[in-house]
């Protein structure tokens, strides 16, 4: 079973926790991950794009001109799709573009990207931070202190009004809860920092 440090506010060693072999440890499948990710994003699609097919459009009841001697090409309707408002052709409809994964494929998708990420040196845990008042500041300082570069993903075990806040103006950072983590924010992530809490929650619900 691997172990990481935990990191105090200032950066140094606070102990010592154990991961999880099923969560940190897991085989990555590239595949199943990529088709994680597909699932994830069609489901934000809302897909309520819609046109007007001729038949839809109010009006051409009766012919623009007559069929005859006008010298002018014959025309059936004003509805038709090369008039001015006219109807669309192969247009947009609402349709649903949710991409169906079981729950095993998807919890087997997370796993290989937690254990990727471990792996890879990404992985911190550290105590949660203690702010008695909204400061984003203290969040850059935390984040230096804990050595978290480029996007991070700070996992949480519940919500912290404060720490959130804090994080509001930080275009780099993103928030999360320990049981509602996904793949795309994890991917995302160049570093992901837990909580000592959060890492529990997170082994609990997915492990």
């Amino acid at each position: 079973m691997p172990q990481t440090r935990i990191i105090n506010a200032k950066g140094k060693e606070a102990g010592s926790v154990e991961l999880a072999d099923s969560l940190f440890a897991a085989p990555v499948n590239e595949a199943l991950i990529h088709q994680a990710v597909v699932r994830q994003q069609a489901q934000g699609r809302l897909g309520t794009a819609d046109t007007q097919t001729r038949a839809m459009v109010t009006g051409g009841g009766r012919k623009p001109w007559r069929q005859k001697g006008t010298g002018r090409a014959r025309q059936g309707s004003r509805t038709a799709p090369h008039w001015r408002g006219g109807g669309v052709v192969f247009g947009p409809h609402p349709r649903d573009f949710d991409v169906k994964m079981n729950a095993k494929m998807r919890r087997a998708a997370l796993r290989g990207v937690l254990s990727a990420k471990q792996a890879e040196g990404a992985l911190r845990v550290v105590e949660a931070p203690a702010l008695t008042e909204p400061r984003t500041r203290a969040v850059i300082e935390l984040l230096d202190a804990w050595k978290a570069e480029g996007k991070v993903l700070l996992v949480l075990a519940g919500r912290d009004p404060n720490v959130e806040k804090s994080c509001d103006n930080l275009r780099e950072v993103r928030v999360l809860l320990a049981d509602s983590l996904n793949v795309v924010d994890l991917l995302e992530a160049d570093t992901v920092v837990f909580t000592r809490d959060a890492l529990t929650r997170a082994q609990e619900v997915y492990a």
